[in-house]
C-alpha cells in the first residue's frame, strides 16, 4: 500500500464522524481539485497530495480554536510512516497557513504546493457546493438563513472571524464572494470565476424569492 493509499484510509477514519462541510467527501474533493490544479504547475505532487489530503484532518472550527491539533495530528501520522522531515515540515506548513480566517492575516510560509491546496480547498467554498456547505454548517451552528437588520462585518480580524454568528447569507459578503479574487493559480483563477458566477445567482433568486417577487 503506497503512502497516499495509507494517507486516505488515515483521514477516513480520523473524519467518519465530522460534520458534513468538513468531512471525507470535502477532502476528496479538495484533493481531486488539487490534483488538477497541480496538472498545470511545477510542483511537487506528493506534497500537493499529502497537503489536500490532511489540511482539515483537525479543523480549529471543531476543536475549540486550537489551530495546533491539526499540524500535531498530521506530523505524529506522518511519522509514523517514517515520512521525510522535509516533506512532513512542508505539508504541516500548508496546514497552518492555508486557511481564510477572515483574509485579514499574513501567511508565515509560501510555496506553490501551499498556493495549489489553496486555490484547491477555496474551490470547494464556492459554486454550489460551497453554498450547500455555507448552509449546512450554518445550520450545525443554528444560525439564521438571513437576517436583513444584521449587515455583514467586513474586514473582520482574525479572532471576529473565528467567533462570528451571524446569518449565513452573511459569509457569502465575508468570505465567498472574496474567494474570486485570492485565487493563487491560474486553472484556480479560471475555475473561481465561473463558480463565483453561480453564487451570484443564487443569491439574485434569493432576495427575489424573500421579498415574493418571484
Amino acid at each position: 500500500m503506497t503512502l497516499i493509499d495509507k494517507t486516505i484510509l488515515f483521514v477516513k477514519q480520523q473524519l467518519q464522524h465530522a460534520e458534513g462541510g468538513h468531512d471525507w467527501f470535502h477532502i476528496e474533493r479538495v484533493y481531486k481539485n488539487a490534483i488538477l490544479i497541480s496538472q498545470e504547475e511545477v510542483c511537487d505532487v506528493t506534497v500537493v497530495k499529502l497537503g489536500s489530503l490532511l489540511h482539515d484532518i483537525a479543523d480549529s472550527k471543531f476543536h475549540d480554536g486550537d489551530e495546533e491539533i491539526g499540524p500535531k495530528i498530521a506530523r505524529t501520522f506522518l511519522e509514523s510512516e517514517n515520512v521525510s522531515e522535509e516533506i512532513i515540515d512542508h505539508v504541516v506548513q500548508i496546514i497552518k497557513n492555508i486557511s481564510f480566517k477572515g483574509g485579514n492575516f499574513e501567511k508565515t510560509f509560501s510555496s506553490k504546493e501551499l498556493e495549489i491546496v489553496q486555490d484547491a480547498d477555496r474551490l470547494d467554498a464556492l459554486g454550489a457546493i460551497g453554498i450547500a456547505r455555507a448552509f449546512n454548517y450554518g445550520g450545525y451552528r443554528n444560525q439564521q438563513l438571513y437576517n436583513p437588520l444584521i449587515a455583514p462585518k467586513l474586514d473582520m480580524t482574525k479572532e471576529e472571524y473565528k467567533k462570528n454568528l451571524s446569518p449565513t447569507l452573511n459569509h457569502f459578503y465575508e468570505k465567498l464572494l472574496l474567494l474570486k479574487n485570492k485565487m493563487n493559480t491560474k486553472t484556480g483563477k479560471k475555475l473561481a470565476q465561473e463558480r463565483h458566477r453561480f453564487m451570484e445567482t443564487f443569491l439574485s433568486q434569493f432576495y427575489a424569492e424573500w421579498e415574493g417577487e418571484k
